[in-house]
């Protein structure tokens, strides 16, 4: 009867998945997508595993059949999954009513985690030691409980790819839930079913936990082997991510082949398990040779990754660069998490002592193994990485195996162990420094590496690139360089901004656009910091009196301050500005302040999780938080996207701002980027009042920040209008909205970043736009300029005579 419940553990696996997907969304929807937040997730869902597999053994007795325990578990969790559809929407209207800032709301942040995932996830953590305890303590026995672990993976696998690239692409984070309990209520069926059938003989009364002597020492090797896996995961992503491009697909692809390879080495594990008299020496050579594999996986992706001979630019077909990625993960990643996997079966087997309670062993191992993963996720991500760097923390991993592997050979007999204890020491001093940083050119390009590095070949030899700043913060990579007299200032692996005239055009803008439409724009809030010139741009206006800039990573604020302090005019030290480091999103959300101006200029949408700040009920919050007459800028990128992602974006803002308005940065008759203008009481905008500001002395300073960036009057500044919600109805009649239980947009921009279709789209969007009789007013000359002015640079006649 193993077979079956093989099957039903592998359900549990898949629907397991599928719940920690959608309550991570779910979830920074309340607390935030901070690295502090992200933490705080994934300490409470895995405190809630370790919690489950360690309290089962303790309050559940032999006594009750282990099938129909884990029958009423699998239906404990399927019911506790649909009602977090509902108390997480309830939690997020009681968290707003706390502190959001400081200790206090580090603690509501928590407490909000736990409330909502511990339930849950204790039961999860429960249902192997409950299963287990079908099973003797048998080496035959112990290498089934391997299996089962295998099997629970393997679901885990089929759960994260059907999620990531079917049930939340197609659909949504209710029915992904609704998916995931029902699968939950089929295994508890099947379980109530066959319990029926297996044969239980009730145990005694217990007696004192029978325990290997050698326990204590193979619970931390396999706790060292989970912190080292975790950290691993971490490290790894983040640099992954850099190089596939960090789509929802991407993190899919990265958890899916980690996964497989545990699977497969849980698997291997299980069957040597069985085989092998003295299972701790091949515990002790995972570890020896995982320091090996870490060693491999930090070559790849600083030597061969960065440099692979297929180019994804070749195909504009996604799934033909899924297929391409997952290659390459499992080129650079697989060995390491083989030896992972099997380490969890092989640590079962070296633990074990005949007679004991089963349930206790593998609940013992698994927490174990859970709490170092808990250790290795959160020092990985919120210290290490900032401290050291992906260099520094990859040394460390080593550093990890090797003192796992050490501790695994002090329990081996005479020569075995001195030999252990050598090999492990030399080998992971001697590979340590072969670890190295990867490329800048990573950082600075991502996935676009190969063709840009091939393209710039002849443009570098004359115009060489000079790397003026690195950093590895506690969300992001960030690279500023200097290039033929022009900085650009790069996050991972994508340009953010630059001083080259098309980029210093688009980043005034995104600030002069909603300062100059809104008639006093006393508060401003700006999201993303980037180079701080949309920042920048607020400071010559003397009637600003506040800036806020809400910002996710601590490192740029300084870094952008040195390097582009002269083009943001030093907003970060003016005496207006305040920096607020969390997600802007969250910030909002909990913030009971409003502005008269919101500026947002977050990352490309196809970045997962930024299409949090592009959703309906997004701009619902940001036009809750206008005061009257507020105005509201949106970046809109449409290079890396195609007509369907666009047109998502734009529809969405205007369910929202139904007078939205469109105004284009562009060059040469194209447009690469588009700032959308809502306004929370839509008016006209008056040409001449616009230009009689600019007159006024205290505009000099404005009116001197347009001029560098071609723009030297009224006229052309609004002659950039490239359209409105009225006009564009038409095509966006069949266009999907972004809302927050859906994520539509991440799902579509990662389909559509090779598209290679900005030209097309600009002009589609062009060829629907009128001149907007009502929304620009003013007297016969200028309004006369306008009209001529409008079609011809959109044409490409008339170009902005940028200055620098």
């Amino acid at each position: 009867m193993i077979f079956p419940l093989l099957l039903l553990f592998a359900g549990s696996g898949c629907a397991a998945l599928i719940y920690e997907i959608v309550w991570f969304q779910l979830l920074q929807l309340v607390i935030g997508s901070s690295a502090v937040s992200l933490g705080l997730l994934l300490a409470a869902y895995m405190g809630g595993l370790c919690g489950g597999s360690l309290l089962l053994p303790r309050f559940v007795s032999l006594r009750h059949h282990p099938v129909r325990v884990y029958a009423l578990l699998e239906a404990g969790i399927g019911g506790l999954g649909l009602l977090a559809l509902f108390t997480v929407p309830l939690a997020g209207r009681m968290y707003i009513l706390g502190p959001a800032q400081g200790l206090g709301g580090l603690i509501l942040r928590g407490l909000v985690a736990a409330v909502c995932l511990l339930p849950p996830t204790l039961l999860m953590g429960a249902s192997l030691p409950a299963l287990a305890r079908w099973i003797e303590t048998t080496p035959r026995g112990v290498s089934w409980l391997g299996y089962l672990y295998s099997a629970n993976i393997a679901g885990a696998v089929t759960g994260c790819l059907v999620a990531g690239f079917y049930l939340l692409r197609v659909y949504d984070m209710a029915v992904a839930t609704y998916a995931a309990a029902a699968l939950n209520f089929a295994v508890a069926l099947v379980s109530f079913g066959l319990s029926a059938r297996i044969p239980h003989k009730a145990a005694a009364a217990p007696g004192p936990p029978v325990r290997a002597a050698r326990a204590a020492v193979i619970y931390f090797v396999i706790a060292i082997s989970g912190l080292s896996a975790l950290g691993a995961e971490v490290v790894w992503t983040r640099l992954l991510s850099l190089l596939l491009g960090a789509t929802v697909y991407t993190f899919s692809i990265i958890l899916a082949v980690f996964l497989i390879g545990l699977w497969a080495g849980s698997g291997a594990g299980s069957y040597l398990s069985r085989r092998l008299s003295d299972p701790a020496a091949a515990l002790a050579a995972c570890q020896i040779l995982l320091a090996i594999a870490i060693g491999w996986t930090a070559y790849t992706l600083a030597h061969s990754l960065p440099f692979w001979p297929v180019d994804p630019w070749l195909s504009t077909d996604p799934w033909f660069n899924f297929e391409l990625d997952l290659m390459r993960c499992f080129w650079a990643i697989f060995p390491a998490t083989l030896l992972w996997g099997a380490s969890f079966p092989l640590a079962l087997a070296s633990a074990a002592a005949p007679g004991e309670d089963p349930g206790r062993l593998s609940g013992e191992v698994y927490a174990a193994n859970t709490a170092g993963s808990i250790v290795g996720a959160l020092a990985f991500s919120l210290a290490l990485i900032p401290a050291a760097g992906t260099n520094g923390s990859e040394q460390m991993l080593i550093g990890a195996a090797a003192i796992a592997a050490i501790a695994a050979a002090m329990v081996l007999p005479g020569r075995l162990r001195i030999a252990g204890i050598a090999i492990a020491a030399l080998l992971a001093g001697g590979l340590i420094f072969t670890v190295t940083d990867v490329p800048w050119q990573v950082i600075a390009y991502g996935r676009r590496m190969a063709p840009i590095l091939r393209g710039a070949q002849i443009y570098d030899q004359n115009n060489p690139t000079a790397v003026l700043y690195r950093g590895e913060g506690i969300n992001s990579s960030i690279l500023i360089a200097e290039r033929a007299g022009q900085r650009h200032f790069y996050v991972s692996g994508k340009a953010e901004a630059s001083t080259a005239p098309l980029d210093m055009r688009l980043e005034r803008m995104m600030g002069h656009v909603p300062a100059l439409v809104s008639q006093k724009p006393a508060s401003v809030l700006v999201v993303g910091f980037g180079a701080g010139v949309t920042a920048g741009s607020f400071v010559p206006y003397q009637e600003v009196e506040s800036i806020v800039i809400c910002e996710l990573e601590p490192l740029i604020p300084p870094a952008s301050t040195q390097y582009f302090g002269k083009q943001n005019n030093w907003v970060a030290s003016d005496r207006r500005t305040r920096i607020v480091y969390d997600d802007a999103r969250h910030y909002i959300f909990t913030s009971r302040d409003r502005f008269d101006v919101i500026t947002t200029d977050p990352i490309h949408p196809w970045v997962k999780g930024t299409s949090t700040l592009y959703s309906k009920e997004y701009y619902e919050l940001v036009k809750e938080h206008l005061n009257p007459g507020g105005v509201v800028a949106q970046w809109l990128p449409i290079y890396d996207s195609d007509l369907e992602t666009v047109k998502t974006e734009l529809a969405t803002f205007f369910e929202v701002f139904p007078e939205g308005t469109i105004w284009t940065n562009y060059v040469n008759g194209d447009g690469y980027d588009l700032v959308l203008l809502g306004q929370a009481s839509p008016m006209p905008i008056s040409v001449d009042q616009m230009q009689q500001r600019l007159d006024r002395p205290d505009y000099t300073a404005v009116s001197a920040s347009l001029s560098e960036v071609g723009f030297h009057s009224a006229v052309e500044f609004l002659a950039t209008y490239a359209g409105r919600a009225s006009d564009l109805r038409p095509l966006l009649t069949d266009a999907q909205i972004n809302g927050d239980w859906n994520m539509r947009l991440q799902y579509l921009a990662g389909l559509g970043l090779n598209s290679m279709a900005t030209p097309q789209i600009y002009r589609t969007i062009l060829s629907y736009r009128r001149f907007p009789e009502g929304l620009l007013t003013g007297t016969g000359g200028r309004m006369d300029a306008l009209r001529t002015l409008l079609p011809a640079m959109a044409k490409g006649r008339v170009a902005p005579g940028v200055r620098q």
